[in-house]
């Protein structure tokens, strides 16, 4: 007998519905195929379950497809790991299909594929060289990048012609800055002055910096313009810039009577973070259409799939 001064609530009154008039959100129709051997990406890719992240990733396949196929813009924006991850070679390929027509990095991303075009390595071990202040110390690194700035340029097209002229014939063919800049592709980069290692380089110039910083994001503004009625935005692998400068760039040219309306954004991350979900996935189809699609995983496994989907579903066609 329990000592409580209160009763359970008797539930033999309780309503209840069948099954079958209630429904599911999930279906068996839904759920994942075995893959059937030799079929490929575009077989992997429809075994998927229809459900979640499944469906988010054949969204993203068709919309980024849509948008080449209709000469519709798609923007990669990306952080540091993306580059560290080895994808450069991947985006250069998808550059150069078609699936990618402009680029925007963080600060972080620029000095690891900067470095990759001087030297073949980047990602310098911080443990080791942190606790007598040699981390982000690199000679190179910070006079070259730094000295190829000016006020009448931005920062990505200023290093890649810096890296044009620069960078060993080994290293060249792995960097995105020098193979965007020889097909005239836009990159731009977009940095916070004391979160990159050459802003504490003797050769850095502030105005220079500031100067061609904004020059990006004014550039930033002009490629983001052009997203409307199908074009794509990804995010990937930046949790705070990228995503702050997106949403003001996207916030400035509607302000300047552009419509920006009816496209798509992604964010590929390992681990979705506040900014570039509200940033990127939600708000900007706030009232405007289009869609927002949120993947989760590791750069180097999400990016080649990604592409390879791409590819295949263009062979398809």
């Amino acid at each position: 007998m329990s000592g409580y001064g209160i009763q359970p609530v008797d539930l033999a009154g309780l309503s209840t519905i069948s099954l079958a008039a209630r429904g599911g959100k999930v279906r068996q129709a839904d759920f994942a195929r075995v893959y059937e051997r030799g079929s490929g990406i575009a077989g992997l890719l429809e075994s998927l379950p229809h459900i979640l992240a499944g469906d988010s990733l054949r969204a993203v396949v068709g919309a980024i497809g849509a948008a080449k196929l209709a000469g519709k813009p798609v923007i990669w924006g990306m952080g540091g790991h993306v580059v560290k991850c080895g994808m450069a070679p991947v985006l250069i390929d998808l550059m150069r299909r078609g699936f990618a027509t402009a680029f925007a990095m963080n600060g972080s991303a620029s000095i690891h594929d900067f470095e990759i075009a001087l030297a073949g390595h980047t990602s310098e071990d911080v443990e080791a060289v942190l606790p007598d202040g040699r981390f982000g110390a690199a000679e190179e690194t910070g006079r070259e990048w730094n000295r190829a700035l000016s006020s009448d340029r931005g920062i990505g097209e200023a290093l890649g012609e810096c890296l044009d002229r620069l960078a060993p014939s080994e290293h060249a063919p792995a960097s995105l800055l020098v193979q965007a800049w020889r097909s005239k592709v836009p990159v731009t980069v977009h940095v916070a002055v004391g979160t990159d290692t050459p802003h504490t380089h003797p050769a850095v110039n502030p105005e220079a910096l500031g100067a061609a910083a904004h020059y990006d994001f004014r550039l930033f503004c002009a490629l983001v313009a052009e997203l409307n009625g199908g074009g794509v935005y990804v995010n990937a692998g930046s949790a705070v810039v990228l995503p702050e400068v997106f949403l003001k760039a996207l916030s400035c040219v509607r302000n300047l009577g552009y419509e920006v309306r009816d496209f798509t954004t992604v964010n590929l991350d390992f681990l979705q973070h506040y900014r570039p979900k509200v940033n990127v996935v939600e708000r900007p189809h706030a009232g405007a259409g289009g869609k927002g699609y949120a993947l989760t995983g590791h750069h180097e496994i999400m990016i080649p799939l990604l592409a390879a989907a791409l590819l295949d579903a263009e062979v398809g066609q």
